[in-house]
C-alpha cells in the first residue's frame, strides 16, 4: 500500500516533468515546483516558497549551488531525493550539512532501477572474471550531445565498481576517464566517454580475451526509469534520517 505524499520538485524540465508524471502515477501529489526558467514552475527559487507545504524533495537540478539547496531542504525538514549528478567533489560537505541538521537525504549516480540491477550485475560478473587473468576489462558509455558532464556519474560508479572488484586481484587502482594520446597503464582501466546525437545513455562492459568476448550491456529506453527510481527513493526515506545512497534502497529491496 503506497502512502500518498506531497512533493516538492526542485527542477522543472525534462527530468522534473518526468518526475511529476511518476509520482501522479503512484497517487502522489505535486505540492511545489520550483524552476528559475520553466515554464510551468510555481516559484523560482526554494527562498520564493515561505511555507512549504511538501513532504519530500526531488531534485533533477544543476549541481553548482547544491549544498545552499540542501541546506534549505534540513532547514524546513523536508527529506531530500538528489538525483541532480556532477557534485561528486562535494559529498563531504553535503553529508556534512545532512548529519548536522538530522535530516535525511539519499543521492545516486543513476535511479534508474534497471541501471542499478546492471550494477550489481557487473559487480558480480568482475568478481567471477577476475579469477581469470587472459581477460582485460574495459569499459564506454554514448549519450546525447546535451549531456553536461563526462564522464557521467553512472560511468564513474561502474568503473569504481570495477576497481573494487579487480583491483587487489589484478593490480587495477586508476579509472582512466580522459583521451589517451598514450599506452594504457597496466594499473588502470579505460572508461571511454561519447557524446552527440539524442542517445538517452548506453553503458557498456566489456570482459577481452584472445579467443573471445564477453560484453555487458544496459540500454536506456526512455527517462521514465530515473523519475521512476526518484520517486521509489522519496518513499523509501519517508520517516528515515541520514545520509543514503539510491544503493542503500536497491540492497534492501534485493536483499543482498
Amino acid at each position: 500500500m503506497i502512502t500518498p505524499m506531497k512533493i516538492m520538485l526542485s527542477g522543472y524540465g525534462k527530468m522534473g516533468r518526468e518526475t511529476e508524471a511518476a509520482a501522479l502515477r503512484r497517487g502522489h501529489v505535486v505540492a511545489e515546483r520550483v524552476d528559475p526558467i520553466a515554464d510551468g514552475a510555481d516559484f523560482k527559487s526554494l527562498d520564493a516558497v515561505k511555507a512549504p507545504a511538501a513532504e519530500a524533495v526531488i531534485e533533477f537540478a544543476l549541481p553548482d549551488g547544491i549544498e545552499e539547496r540542501v541546506r534549505w531542504y534540513a532547514a524546513h525538514h523536508i527529506p531530500a531525493v538528489i538525483a541532480t549528478t556532477g557534485w561528486s567533489g562535494k559529498v563531504s560537505a553535503v553529508k556534512g550539512i545532512v548529519e548536522k541538521a538530522g535530516a535525511a537525504l539519499v543521492h545516486g549516480s543513476n535511479f534508474a532501477v534497471g541501471a542499478n540491477l546492471f550494477f550489481e550485475i557487473v559487480r558480480r560478473a568482475a568478481g567471477l572474471v577476475g579469477r581469470f587473468p587472459d581477460y582485460d576489462v574495459l569499459a564506454y558509455e554514448l549519450h546525447h550531445k546535451r549531456k553536461k558532464d563526462s564522464p557521467s556519474g553512472t560511468a564513474l560508479t561502474i568503473g569504481n565498481l570495477l576497481l573494487e572488484s579487480l583491483g587487489e586481484d589484478r593490480g587495477k587502482n586508476k579509472l582512466a576517464v580522459e583521451r589517451l594520446d598514450r599506452a594504457i597503464g597496466a594499473d588502470e582501466i579505460h572508461f571511454a566517454s561519447v557524446r552527440g546525437g539524442y542517445i538517452p545513455g548506453t553503458h557498456t562492459v566489456l570482459f577481452d580475451s584472445a579467443e573471445d568476448t564477453i560484453e555487458i550491456t544496459h540500454t536506456v529506453r526512455s527517462r521514465a526509469g530515473l523519475a521512476l527510481g526518484a520517486v521509489l527513493a522519496a518513499e523509501w526515506i519517508a520517516g528515515k534520517k541520514g545520509f543514503f545512497e539510491f544503493a542503500d534502497f536497491m540492497k534492501e529491496t534485493m536483499g543482498v
